[in-house]
């Protein structure tokens, strides 16, 4: 008979096994069926997706708000802009030494060394702002990180302060009697 179960349950693929006795749809022989009652099948093992082990942890745990993944844009731009602005400084110093030697010649050394230093000082500066921005950016990222795992392992701890309550409070009193 558990021969012809198997048979049939061949047959619909579609709606998985049928009940030896009633022929109706039974998702789980390991189970009596809901239909007529009669008892579970010896050696049925579970479907497939029953016999995974359950996940441990609530679905809400794994997800990540929009907010935790949106990207720094402003500060990539911000970044961009202030080693553009440096880098515009470097090609307005050497159009500037040149202008001064071509203009005056040996005599514009003393003036262009001291405009060339501030310039040169001035685009460090800017190239810092704009690594520093960078810097900012890769903060933001571990800020982001630190807080969602934080909130994983505070919902965690929420959840096994659940499974602790479920147990009932006889568990628990029971527990605190032999222990003290």
């Amino acid at each position: 008979m558990a021969d012809e179960a198997t048979s049939t349950g061949g047959d619909a693929d579609v709606s998985g096994p049928l009940c030896p006795v009633c022929q109706s749809p039974r998702p789980d022989l390991s189970k009596p069926c809901p239909s007529c009652g009669s008892p579970a099948i010896e050696g049925a093992e579970p479907p497939a997706e029953m016999s995974a082990p359950r996940r441990a942890l609530p679905e809400g745990l794994f997800t990540v708000r929009a907010s935790d993944i949106e990207p720094y844009i402003g500060l990539r731009y911000l970044s961009k802009l202030f080693r553009l602005m440096a880098i515009v400084l470097v090609l307005l110093l050497i159009a500037e030494v040149i202008t001064g030697f071509v203009s005056q010649g040996s005599i514009a050394l003393p003036t262009l060394l001291a405009e060339g230093s501030k310039l040169i000082v001035l685009a460090g500066l800017l190239w810092g702002v704009g690594d520093l921005a960078i810097l900012l950016i890769d903060v933001g990222h571990d800020v982001r990180a630190a807080r969602i795992l934080l909130g994983r392992q505070a919902q965690h701890h929420l959840q096994e302060h659940h499974q602790e309550r479920r147990r009932g409070p006889g568990e628990a009193r029971s527990a605190d009697r032999a222990g003290g």
